[in-house]
């Protein structure tokens, strides 16, 4: 691994000061934008806004304060950058499937034409909304998982940062529609998750492809997303279950099913081979003193 670089070590002020400016410009920054794209779907609104005021902010906060660029949050790019990528996107395409195949396959569900025509496959849609979900993804791991997260990690350490961020992600999803107490929770696994994905490898791209993967993978059944309905593929998943399976109207991600998969992509990361890369705002290390006339050697 490169050697870690150097940085001057922020109090807790300094550290208050840094991410509270970055969570405040996203949220005024993300309603100003959104506002800007209201007349396009919901989806696109949202996902868009907060890639781009995420961006804005990191690209400030980074430049200001740790005089960095944007990749020094996680988002240079290399073999294992790319690696990481696709590694992230199998798995959570994988637990989808196992989300969603598995119930299928013991006749809890079964996979039937959609009914709604807004569902119906399109090669122009699928690409619009596979574009808006990498977009969303990148958006929301930069602000969960970017400058603020990371300036904490390395101050307090992995226990002292990867929960609590999950929470504040399964508390920013509260105002979701058809919101359910599991989905709440599935959702701050997530959180937990994409943390500890950010861990292991040094870089942003681990946890994007994640939860592009998982996001991806949900509109092919039909099924909800975090409350928004986003058919893609002209079919939809038809339960035989009650909401403790099926997550009800929040989709996958409120079901019973769904934590087993995050646990299970737990395992599976804690175990996985990865090559983690340098990360800037954590790995840093205190500048050597300066030597001369009345300073310490």
């Amino acid at each position: 691994m490169p050697d870690a670089t150097p940085y001057s070590k922020p109090g807790l002020f300094g550290l208050l000061l840094r991410g509270g400016l970055f969570l405040l410009f996203i949220r005024y920054a993300g309603g100003l934008i959104g506002w800007l794209l209201s007349g396009s779907s919901i989806l696109v609104a949202a996902a868009m806004s907060l890639f781009i005021a995420a961006t804005l902010a990191s690209l400030f906060v980074v430049r200001t304060f740790e005089r960095g660029r944007l990749e020094d949050i996680g988002m240079a790019w290399s073999p294992s950058s790319l690696r990481h990528l696709w590694l992230g996107v199998g798995g959570g395409i994988v637990a989808a499937l196992v989300t969603l195949v598995v119930p299928v396959g013991i006749r809890m569900a079964s996979i039937e034409p959609s009914t709604d025509p807004a569902n119906a496959f399109t090669p122009g849609k699928l690409l619009l909304v596979s574009v808006v979900l990498l977009f969303g993804a990148v958006g929301e791991e930069m602000m969960f998982r970017g400058y603020a997260f990371q300036i904490l990690l390395r101050a307090y350490g992995p226990w002292w940062v990867i929960p609590p961020f999950g929470v504040l992600f399964a508390l920013a999803h509260l105002e979701n529609m058809g919101t359910n107490p599991l989905g709440i929770l599935n959702t701050g696994l997530w959180g937990i998750l994409f943390g500890y994905a950010f861990y292991r490898s040094g870089d942003l791209w681990l946890p994007i492809g994640l939860h592009f993967g998982w996001n991806w993978t949900l509109p092919l059944f039909g099924v909800n997303l975090s409350g928004f309905t986003m058919g893609l593929s002209g079919y939809t998943l038809r339960w035989k279950a009650g909401p403790l399976w099926s997550g009800g109207d929040y989709g996958a991600e409120g079901s019973i099913l769904a934590t087993i998969s995050v646990l299970l992509l737990g395992v599976w990361l804690w175990r996985a081979s990865l090559e983690r890369q340098t990360a800037p705002l954590v790995d840093a290390v205190p500048p050597e003193p300066e030597s001369g006339p009345g300073k310490e050697l």
